[in-house]
């Protein structure tokens, strides 16, 4: 039953009559989990609080970082180093005080995924990263749990929901994942600031028409859309039975992913290097990024040469010297090493969590980058 501060409060729902006051008791009865709490997370949580979803469970195991204000619009620069899981129920609860709360700070991994999502009705996945989209997707259909699905790309975005009343699932659309690299995420190739607000408000739409049972749910559709082309299209999606085949989370979602060992052991921490630089170890460092990147900063005697131009400029690369590959956060330099590997090049380590983890450990002045 909702009280007369909730009568108040969702005011426009209830004169819908689609919704009204029996729509927004469902409401208030559901039980959602939004996976990540990042760029399409908190649109999504932000809509689903607004509207009066009575339990929301959030997952994420990060902290508020400087260069998530560009697009995280929930957080503010005083929630900088603190838990996003925290911050997010601080900042919702006073959005929504009827709204009731479950943190988990915590990754999701194929030892809680089944536990921590059977307790819930809805899954949204807000994540940027394909092992966790291949496990939530398993997790959906091994509970039988409906799943909105989001991602995002530059400008571009995509929704769809899966295992909806029988409705394919991610595989059905992924059946395999890209190579590692391939689709690099937005901490590598940046991302358009309203693009995640545009396409996580088209997430919790989704899931508001699941729970109330009204409107055309995209189940077997896929929706993409182009900021910048002015442009959507829906793609349809087929259900392929061939493509689930698992009974439980046995699967080594990272090695499926091909992102085993992507660091480790060629890898070196950004303190590590930093002496190895004091203490004038021969060792080129190889920055893969791009040149935009460098005018914000760069680790001084920095030989440059773009993750594209890494093979044809292969010579360029000192074969005598332990060579140390530096990107942003430590993605493109492990692809830069594998492609130099196939070059026969060695004594290759790539810097753990890119130049963003040397401004953070080694030099303060770029952390703003």
């Amino acid at each position: 039953m909702l009280n007369q501060e909730e009568i108040a409060r969702y005011s426009r729902h209830l004169r819908l009559l689609s919704v009204g006051t029996e729509g927004q008791e469902k409401l208030k009865a559901a039980r959602v989990l939004v996976i990540g709490a990042g760029g399409l997370g908190c649109p999504v949580l932000q809509y689903l609080c607004a509207a009066g979803v009575g339990t929301i469970g959030i997952v994420d195991d990060d902290r508020v970082d400087v260069s998530n204000l560009q697009r995280q619009v929930l957080y503010s620069e005083d929630d900088i180093g603190r838990r996003k899981v925290d911050c997010a129920m601080e900042h919702l609860s006073r959005q929504n005080p009827h709204v009731l709360f479950e943190s988990h700070a915590l990754r999701l991994d194929r030892n809680n995924a089944l536990g921590l999502c059977a307790k819930y009705d809805i899954l949204i996945d807000g994540t940027d990263n394909f092992p966790t989209r291949y496990l939530v997707g398993d997790v959906s259909v091994l509970l039988n749990k409906p799943l909105v699905f989001g991602s995002i790309f530059k400008f571009e975005g995509q929704v769809a929901v899966f295992n909806y009343q029988g409705g394919p699932s991610y595989r059905c659309l992924y059946p395999t994942p890209p190579a590692p690299g391939q689709v690099p995420n937005c901490s590598e190739i940046g991302v358009l600031g309203v693009l995640p607000g545009f396409i996580g408000t088209r997430m919790a739409a989704e899931c508001l028409k699941m729970i109330l049972g009204i409107g055309e749910v995209l189940s077997g559709k896929l929706l993409m859309t182009d900021l910048l082309g002015n442009s959507e299209r829906i793609l349809k999606i087929r259900k392929q039975e061939e493509n689930w085949n698992r009974t439980a989370l046995d699967l080594d979602y990272a090695g499926f992913c091909g992102i085993v060992e992507q660091i480790a052991p060629d890898g070196i921490s950004a303190l590590t290097l930093s002496e190895w630089i004091e203490a004038n170890k021969a060792v080129q460092l190889i920055d893969v990024r791009e040149s935009y990147e460098l005018e914000l900063c760069m680790i001084p005697g920095s030989h440059w040469i773009p993750l594209g131009e890494i093979a044809e400029r292969s010579d360029e690369i000192d074969p005598d010297r332990p060579k140390v590959m530096i990107c942003h956060h430590g993605m493109r330099s492990a692809m830069a090493i594998e492609i130099l590997k196939s070059k026969g090049c060695s004594q290759l380590v790539n810097l753990e969590g890119g130049i963003h983890a040397w401004a953070t450990t080694v030099d303060p002045e770029m952390q703003q980058y």
